[in-house]
């Protein structure tokens, strides 16, 4: 089997994940994990899936078809993972008033302690007391088995204060 990643985009409206899975399953593919969701009037998601190698051609111009109906989807070759060294896995939570380069400053922060986000879902809602923008951010991440766990704590607590939010870094959950 080959095993591909697509993203779409398109103006949500109901039908559009079936619409996907149509093709997919007419060319043998099996869908295996994805992350969908609606933003701004348009439907966004990520998928990978197996196909067998024969049906891949076909399957990539029924799915190029989809723009016809307003869905652009991308098809990537998924890459094996390479070997690498143990990592740990956390979570971090970050909530305070919404301003510009919140996740820009969190991001460079964990890239400078070899930290890489997984997956990060964010939103802005407004403060229950103050009516204020309030951004909230929770982020899965991998550090390196190496990572000194209390500096980089130490480091995200101090940016929290200069950027006026709160930030955790936590095991996850069993």
């Amino acid at each position: 089997m080959t095993d591909l990643v697509l993203t779409l985009i398109g103006p949500d409206r109901p039908g559009i994940v079936e619409a996907l899975a149509e093709p997919i399953a007419a060319h043998g593919g099996n869908w295996l994990e994805s992350r969908m969701a609606h933003l701004a009037g348009k439907f966004a998601g990520i998928l990978r899936i197996e196909v067998p190698p024969s049906n891949v051609t076909a399957l990539v111009q029924a799915l190029d078809a989809l723009e016809q109906r307003g869905l652009r989807v991308v098809v990537e070759p998924s890459t094996p993972a390479a070997a690498e060294a143990p990592r740990r896995i956390m979570e971090l939570d970050l909530v305070g008033l919404d301003r510009p380069g919140i996740v820009r400053e969190i991001s460079r922060t964990l890239v400078a302690h070899g930290v890489n986000i997984e997956e990060l879902v964010t939103d802005r809602t407004t403060a229950p007391m103050t009516a204020e923008p309030l951004f909230r951010a929770r982020a899965r991440v991998q550090l390196p088995a190496s990572a000194d766990v209390a500096s980089l704590r130490g480091r995200l607590e101090r940016l929290a204060g200069d950027l006026m939010v709160e930030v955790k870094l936590v095991e996850p959950e069993a």
